[in-house]
């Protein structure tokens, strides 16, 4: 059963992809990732990544400038997998089981063209659907099935805010003047 699940972002740029990739991260910390890679130079992302782990909390981490193949050579070394997220690949429910008997598992999440060589670099090429969609909904729906709904009702250690589910209204406990 996996543990321990991180994210690599590829492809980003930052005049066009800032939103996106911050999403990206967003989703891997909410979704029960534990560290976030951007193989781009964007500290924007990386501080806006931090500030919300800083007010919702968690042990997230995101890291800048990452090199993208010594991230995933640094991966297998510590005995990990490698799962590339494409189109391309294999349907998530065919290989799920497979990809979350590993304790640690790393997404591969593109933005532009991905190098060709992360296809062959990877232990799994996973599709959600054969069909193009947004990068952000297939990280979700792969996370989502790794940890096979956990991550819903986590906690998040150190939150300053903390959400009051609420069936009507927006509930919250926390400085309201940082929401």
């Amino acid at each position: 059963m996996t543990s321990e699940a991180a994210v690599l972002r590829l492809g980003h740029r930052p005049e066009r992809d800032q939103r996106v990739t911050t999403h990206v991260g967003l989703t891997a910390r909410a979704l029960g990732a534990t560290r976030f890679f951007l193989a781009a130079d964007d500290l924007g992302v990386v501080r806006s990544i931090s500030d919300v782990v800083d007010r919702w909390g968690g042990d997230f981490r995101a890291e800048n400038d990452v090199k993208w193949r010594r991230c995933i050579a640094d991966w297998k070394a510590d005995g990990g997998v490698v799962v590339h997220l494409t189109m391309y690949g294999l349907n998530l429910p065919d290989v799920i089981d497979e990809v979350r008997s590993h304790d640690r598992v790393l997404a591969v999440v593109g933005a532009e063209k991905v190098p060709g060589e992360v296809y062959s670099l990877a232990d799994y090429n996973v599709a959600v659907t054969n069909q193009p969609h947004s990068e952000i909904a297939g990280l979700a729906v792969f996370l989502d099935r790794l940890f096979e709904g956990r991550e819903l009702s986590a906690d998040f250690p150190r939150a300053k805010i903390r959400v009051i589910p609420s069936a009507h209204g927006k509930l919250a406990e926390g400085p309201t003047e940082e929401r």
